[in-house]
């Protein structure tokens, strides 16, 4: 399906994006914290729905 210099890309591609995503998140929350109460909860929510679409994905391959 990719190659391997894809998936490579990919995956340092998602790591850079992730870490660049969460020092910003951390700047921005100590100059308006009153903006980033509860948070939290939509990162759940996310969790939440993505471990479900993927529980049922697995589930009806079979």
């Amino acid at each position: 399906m990719f190659s391997y210099g894809q998936m490579i890309f990919g995956i340092l591609f998602f790591f850079v994006f992730l870490g660049v995503i969460i020092l910003q998140y951390r700047t921005d929350k100590k100059t308006q914290p009153s903006y980033f109460k509860g948070s939290y909860k939509v990162l759940l929510g996310f969790i939440i729905a993505f471990t479900i679409l993927l529980t049922i994905k697995i589930l009806t391959q079979k």
